[in-house]
């Protein structure tokens, strides 16, 4: 039994460095039409790294020509199977602005953003992908919004943000454990801005309320009336829309403290 499956990996192996051997003499050989039928069947039959060797070679070759869609589109498409992310959106981009007529463009046009998601970290990490996704997202719906895609990409660009505004929460966060007051003001307001509708609206407005009343607390003293002024301003902002918030107990507590502190300073009370 051993001796039976000794040859067969033998034979296995024999297979694979002729294969091999073939390939090489293939790559480094002059008859272009034979590298490209090779690398197309390389393709159709999933081995997306011997075609991409072959088409790399053939693509100046072919440019201008009858075959130069075909080999861009595959091309493209092997980098995606071969989850090169990077390179698959480059070349999609690439396709899309080659053969805008193609009736590969639309979908061209969609998987220069869908490999850009798909290579978007986390959100703890650099957003400078994801950002460049939504960019890509939004053309696509611009040029085919009525495609079959549309929707599709509608509902990525909401996911993106969704991972964004997470990344520009936590680091408003990060701001204010770090008792950088002004840094995280200034990021919680952006966020709200850039994001009004987020599901952080309600703890984002209670936080500003503390920012600004610990900011100044440690300023100051010419300072600290105009900062618990905002101070007062945010608990009203917050008051207004979230009366019955978890957190008005608190925030009322800080309004508090915020006339008390005023009154002993001799400001005048607001």
């Amino acid at each position: 039994m051993f001796r039976k499956i000794g040859f067969i990996v033998l034979i296995s192996l024999i297979v694979v460095v002729s294969s091999c051997s073939k390939h090489q003499k293939l790559l480094k050989g002059t008859d272009n039409d034979l590298k490209y039928e090779k690398g197309i069947e390389y393709y159709e039959s999933g081995d997306y790294y011997r075609a991409l060797q072959l088409f790399e070679q053939l693509i100046p070759v072919y440019r201008g020509t009858s075959k130069a869609e075909k080999l861009y589109y595959y091309y493209a498409y092997s980098y995606y199977y071969e989850r090169e992310y990077i390179m698959a959106s480059y070349y999609f981009k690439r396709f899309s602005v080659n053969f805008p007529s193609s009736d590969f463009a639309e979908e061209a046009s969609f998987m220069v953003a869908y490999t850009k998601y798909l290579d978007s970290p986390r959100y703890s990490l650099d957003q400078t992908v994801t950002r460049e996704a939504i960019d890509e997202f939004q053309l696509f719906i611009n040029r085919f919004p009525y495609g079959e895609k549309a929707q599709e990409a509608t509902d990525l660009i909401v996911e993106l943000r969704d991972k964004l505004q997470k990344k520009s929460y936590n680091i408003a966060n990060l701001y204010l454990k770090m008792e950088d007051y002004r840094a995280a003001i200034i990021s919680y307001q952006n966020m709200l801005k850039e994001f009004p509708d987020t599901e952080f609206k309600e703890d984002i407005l209670y936080k500003i309320i503390t920012a600004y009343y610990n900011y100044a607390i440690k300023s100051i003293e010419e300072k600290k009336q105009e900062r618990f002024d905002n101070a007062v301003k945010a608990y009203y902002d917050f008051v207004a829309l979230y009366p019955e918030s978890v957190f008005i107990k608190d925030a009322e507590k800080m309004r508090e403290r915020v006339e008390e502190e005023l009154r002993n300073a001799d400001f005048e009370e607001l």
